[in-house]
């Protein structure tokens, strides 16, 4: 492990709730809650004002408006939160080529590699002014952990938090790890927790006390040997710049359960359409198509099939998919249906008529054709989802805040804007359309350099002459 705390890790605060306040500001100090709003919908990120109520991430959403009836509750707006990350990434990189993203909101920056720091003093320097780059650039804050090693670092963010900044120094690890409750440390989840309680560890320095071959005899070698070793803070994992893409899926979960199989094959083709788009978008293609399917009973069914070559051919997509559905029983009603591709590639087969047509391994029968993929059906009126942008010919931009029964409310307001006004329309006014999300900050300054002027920290130390 480093005798310095070089590793940064970035958590943004309540990313998406934090982007939608900033972009509302009548939202602005108020529980806002982010997430698929249908009854079997979860929470994405709960605003602080929100959590203060008990809402939090991955909580069902009707437990969320039970407890906070009065909150604001929004679809999110993915477009938006990736274009803020990539504001944010780039700030990151320009402290360091090594930036290892975890997610769009999360990231691990090796700041000894990019020589922005060599010490404590310049690494919280460079600490408190990428915290600085990123409220002036997105108008949003982010907590920053800085330590010796990874673990350490995500676990002093944590600390952090929200809109902080904590350095764990080299030396004072197994002391501040002891009185820690064991579900600080990574991979100890609810189920591990409940297993070293029952066996009377509740603290990181219990599980140090406890040895690791008792640890390996309660939890098995591999993960064992992990506890103990991060128990002693010992992690010695590198960041790493590009982490690999396995697999690239969509899927959604119903409202209420579809039984009608016609219906179960048009989703199926819908969603093997968006996973193409995203396949194509980061520039891959896929030899294995998987399909999804969770039956009205909870049951999870999952399906395979392994083409000749990789592919990002929607009809290839779909049509392997809809042989996979044909192997399982939608009997009963499904609840939730995902269609992904495995096996992933940066080029693709050229030549995958074959593959369309017919499946892996089979040939297409002189003069065969293949079925097209149904057509989707029209939407009866259009949808407006709750917190996306529209736009009114004689209002200006604005805000979805609810719609229903042939109706929109909108709220018109920008971010730079004091609290607006309220306005409903019917949901097929021609006036009203739907419109691109406003910049949180209206003129973002330029990247900062890789850290300041020379004279506000010293040079690295030289190694000595022989």
């Amino acid at each position: 492990m480093r005798s310095a705390p070089t590793i940064l890790h970035l958590d943004m605060d309540a990313f998406y709730a934090s982007v939608e306040q900033a972009s509302k500001p009548s939202l602005r100090g108020k529980a806002v809650i982010v997430g698929g709003l249908g009854p079997r919908g979860v929470v994405a990120t709960a605003s602080y004002e929100a959590r203060v109520l008990g809402v939090h991430s991955a909580m069902p959403m009707s437990q969320a408006r039970r407890l906070a009836p009065n909150a604001a509750y929004l679809v999110p707006r993915f477009p938006l939160y990736r274009s803020i990350s990539d504001q944010v990434m780039a700030l990151l990189r320009a402290l360091s080529p090594l930036v290892e993203p975890l997610s769009l909101d999360e990231a691990f920056v090796d700041l000894e590699a990019g020589g922005t720091a060599w010490d404590e003093r310049s690494a919280r320097l460079a600490g408190a002014k990428l915290r600085a780059d990123i409220r002036a650039v997105t108008g949003l804050t982010g907590s920053v952990g800085l330590a010796a090693s990874k673990m350490l670092a995500k676990i002093a963010s944590e600390q952090a938090k929200p809109d902080g900044l904590v350095v764990i120094e080299p030396g004072t690890e197994r002391a501040m790890l002891e009185p820690m409750p064991v579900r600080t440390l990574p991979g100890v989840g609810p189920a591990t927790g409940d297993h070293l309680r029952r066996a009377g560890i509740h603290t990181v320095g219990e599980i140090a006390e406890a040895g690791e071959d008792e640890l390996v005899r309660l939890l098995g070698k591999a993960h064992g040997h992990a506890l103990y070793a991060m128990a002693l803070a010992r992690d010695d994992r590198p960041v790493v710049a590009e982490r690999e893409t396995k697999s690239v899926s969509v899927e959604d979960t119903y409202d209420v359960d579809i039984h009608d199989r016609v219906r179960v094959g048009l989703e199926v083709q819908r969603l093997a359409d968006r996973c193409v788009r995203r396949l194509r978008g980061a520039g891959l293609s896929g030899r294995t198509i998987v399909l999804k399917v969770r039956r009205y009973d909870f049951s999870t069914l999952t399906r395979s099939e392994t083409l000749r070559g990789p592919t990002d051919d929607p009809a290839v997509v779909r049509e392997a998919a809809a042989r996979l559905l044909d192997s399982v029983d939608t009997t009963g009603g499904v609840r939730l249906l995902g269609v992904g591709v495995s096996g992933l590639a940066d080029y693709t087969q050229e030549d995958l008529f074959a593959q369309a047509a017919g499946g892996a391994g089979e040939e297409v029968a002189e003069g065969e054709e293949s079925e097209p993929a149904p057509e989707p059906r029209p939407e009866v009126e259009r949808r407006w989802p709750a917190g996306h942008d529209v736009r009114h010919t004689e209002y200006g931009h604005g805000w979805v805040q609810g719609s229903g029964l042939g109706r929109v409310t909108v709220r018109f307001e920008t971010p730079g804007s004091t609290p607006g006004r309220v306005k409903t329309f019917r949901v097929d006014d021609p006036a009203l359309e739907a419109a691109d999300p406003l910049p949180l900050v209206e003129a973002p300054p330029a990247l900062p350099e890789p850290m300041g002027p020379p004279e506000m920290l010293p040079p690295p130390p030289r190694p000595l002459e022989a």
